[in-house]
């Protein structure tokens, strides 16, 4: 299998952004044919269009692209001596930008809800993060994708998370599951802070946080009890169930908010240029 094909999965499973390079046209010599690929990360590449001053420069294109963001398009690179190169002609490379595409989700807590949640949110279009602060609560083997984390303090892995992050927090402990709740309120910048818990539990908590001086802003942020309303029940399952429609609900919202695929017209200017440089 090609090394480029290899990483985009690894990529794609690890929720990583990443840029493919491609060959689509060809005048004159080059190392590599028409079709050749390269894959860029922000730190690693990936397969090879040829080597030389060509790849480097389009390694340099590719991660100026994840930095600065941009859509896809075609670059013409003569070859000449700018390029270390003596044959004449072009290369045509187009570069696809993928970036992080994932709802990133931290789940705090491996107790009997956490065992029945993370299975599902593995099936789903979402990055897994599974921390807790026991070394025997964790299983050996993890679902496909999802990511296990020993912390014993977990709200200081709360720093590490992504922005947009998805938290679920469902400790053994109600201290720990406070103190989660303000590190993921001092940050500001969740998509979800949900707390396991009855109605009083929630009650509790907003109370506590009102007395160390947090704004009813930000306390509404909180949801105690947490999951999709209309999913009853008390059963390790049924609560799994309900935070997992929630989790969809989340990540569907967003998707739709933010998804920007190319238009009709779009996709028909990317193809005449393509042609044109066949």
């Amino acid at each position: 299998m090609n090394a480029w094909l290899v990483a985009q999965w690894q990529c794609e499973q690890q929720n990583q952004a990443y840029v493919l390079a491609s060959i689509v046209a060809l005048q004159g010599s080059s190392p590599r044919g028409v079709g050749s690929k390269i894959l860029v990360t922000k730190d690693k590449q990936f397969d090879s269009i040829g080597g030389g001053h060509l790849e480097y420069k389009a390694i340099a294109q590719a991660r100026e692209m994840l930095l600065q963001g941009g859509q896809t398009q075609i670059i013409d690179y003569p070859l000449g001596a700018s390029l270390g190169q003596c044959c004449g002609g072009k290369v045509s490379l187009m570069f696809e930008v993928f970036s992080v595409t994932k709802m990133p989700v931290v789940v705090f807590g491996a107790g009997h809800v956490g065992r029945a949640l993370v299975p599902l949110l593995a099936q789903l279009p979402v990055q897994v993060t599974w921390v807790d602060s026991r070394y025997d609560m964790l299983p050996k083997e993890l679902p496909l994708g999802v990511v296990g984390v020993h912390e014993e303090h977990p709200q200081d892995h709360v720093v590490d998370c992504l922005v947009g992050s998805c938290y679920l927090i469902m400790t053994h402990h109600h201290g720990v599951d406070l103190a989660l709740t303000q590190a993921v309120l001092n940050r500001g910048d969740a998509s979800y802070l949900g707390v396991i818990g009855s109605v009083t539990k929630g009650r509790k908590f907003c109370q506590r946080l009102a007395a160390k001086d947090y704004s009813q802003e930000t306390i509404e942020h909180l949801n105690c009890p947490m999951g999709k309303t209309g999913i009853s029940g008390k059963q390790p399952m049924e609560v799994a169930i309900a935070i997992a429609a929630q989790v969809m609900d989340l990540y569907q919202h967003s998707k739709a908010a933010s998804h920007k695929s190319l238009t009709k017209e779009d996709s028909v200017n990317l193809t005449k240029e393509i042609l044109e440089h066949v």
